[in-house]
C-alpha cells in the first residue's frame, strides 16, 4: 500500500499536510508544485490498495483524474475550499469540502482533527488572507495578541513563498518546505529555531514587497484597480500577496494584480473587496485557465488582446 499525498504549495495547503502528518507520522509520496501547479492529480498514478490525499487543490480541475485514479482501485480522501463542479459519487471518494468565503483547506483540516495543531491552522488561515478568521481561531485556541502577530507574519512568508511560474523562480521549493517545517509541531518553534529558512522568506518577501510597492495601478477607479507587474522573478513571485495587501489597505475595492509572462500574455490574481468576498471566481472564470474561490482567484493565462476585455468584465462585476 502506497500513500500519496497532494498538496497545493501555497501557505494553505502546506499547513493543511503539516496538521494530517503531524497526526499521523508517515512516509508518504508528496506531490506538490507552485500554487498555480493545480492539475496536480495528472502526475499520480495509483491502485488498489493505494490511498491519495489531495489538500487545497480544485476538484473541478481534477476531476478527469479523479476518475481516473478512482477507476483503477485507488482511495481518495478530498479536502478543499474552491468550487468543486461535480462531485463524483464513489465509496472510493472521501471529500470535505466548504466553499466558504472565511474557510481555507487548514481550517478544515482542524476541524477535522478536533484542534490538534490549530496554530498551524491559524497560520495558513492568514497566509490566505482570512484575518478575522485566523483571529478568531487563534483566540479561541488561546493564543496572545503578540503570538497571532507571529503567525501572521509566518503565513504571509510561507504564502509568498508558494508563488512563481516555476519551482526556481521560488525561495524554497515547496516540497522542501513542508519538510523543514514538519519537525516543528508548534510554528512559533519554527520561527525561533529555524532561523535561516525563516529569514530567508521573511527578506524575500520584504524586498518584493518594496518593489510592488512603486508600481502605480494602470487603471483604477472608486470599484477597481489593476497593477501591471513586470515578467521577472520578484514580481512572479509577489503576485499574490501583494493583491493581499492591496485588499487589505482598500477594503472596499476589488484588486488585480497582472504579471507579464514568458508567453506574451499575463498571469492574473484577482481578490474581490474585502467587505464583499463574492464574484472572484466568476470573473475569471469567464476566461480559459481561470478559476478559484468567490474572494480570491486567478487567471493562469490572458492573451495580451484580452486585458482590455479583462478590464471591463473586471469593473463590470465590482462596479
Amino acid at each position: 500500500m502506497t500513500t500519496i499525498d497532494v498538496f497545493n504549495g501555497d501557505a494553505d495547503g502546506i499547513c493543511a499536510l503539516l496538521q494530517l502528518r503531524l497526526a499521523d507520522p508517515l512516509e508518504t509520496t508528496l506531490v506538490t508544485g507552485v500554487k498555480r501547479d493545480i492539475n496536480l492529480l495528472r502526475r499520480v498514478n495509483a491502485g488498489a490498495g493505494d490511498r491519495v490525499n489531495v489538500l487545497d487543490v480544485s476538484l473541478a480541475q481534477n476531476r478527469d483524474d479523479v476518475l481516473r485514479l478512482l477507476e483503477s482501485g485507488a482511495e481518495l480522501f478530498y479536502v478543499d475550499h474552491h468550487m468543486p463542479g461535480e462531485i463524483p459519487d464513489h465509496p472510493g471518494l472521501h471529500t470535505i469540502i466548504d466553499t466558504g468565503p472565511d474557510v481555507c483547506t487548514s481550517i478544515l483540516i482542524d476541524r477535522y482533527l478536533d484542534g490538534r495543531f490549530t496554530p498551524w491552522a491559524v497560520t495558513a488561515a492568514f497566509g490566505d488572507n482570512l484575518l478575522t478568521a485566523a483571529q478568531t481561531l487563534g483566540r479561541r485556541a488561546g493564543l496572545a495578541p503578540d503570538s497571532l502577530e507571529r503567525l501572521k507574519m509566518l503565513g504571509i512568508c510561507i504564502n509568498y513563498n508558494g508563488y512563481g511560474a516555476v519551482v526556481d523562480d521560488l525561495h524554497v521549493a515547496p516540497d522542501a518546505l513542508f519538510r523543514a517545517l514538519l519537525a516543528y509541531p508548534n510554528p512559533e518553534d519554527f520561527i525561533s529555531y529555524a532561523g535561516s529558512c525563516y529569514q530567508q522568506l521573511r527578506a524575500g518577501y520584504r524586498d518584493d514587497i518594496a518593489r510592488a510597492d512603486a508600481v502605480r495601478p494602470d487603471y483604477a477607479t472608486d470599484a477597481v484597480a489593476v497593477y501591471i507587474l513586470p515578467d521577472e522573478a520578484w514580481a512572479r513571485r509577489v503576485s499574490g500577496v501583494f493583491g493581499n495587501a492591496l485588499a487589505n489597505f482598500h477594503p472596499q475595492r476589488a484588486h488585480a494584480v497582472v504579471t507579464a509572462n514568458s508567453l506574451g500574455g499575463y498571469q492574473v490574481s484577482v481578490r474581490a473587496p474585502l467587505e464583499n468576498k463574492t464574484g472572484a471566481d466568476e470573473l475569471c472564470s469567464q476566461f480559459p485557465s481561470g478559476g478559484g474561490r468567490r474572494g480570491a482567484a486567478g487567471i493562469n493565462h490572458l492573451p495580451l488582446d484580452r486585458y482590455a476585455d479583462f478590464v471591463a468584465a473586471f469593473q463590470a462585476r465590482y462596479a
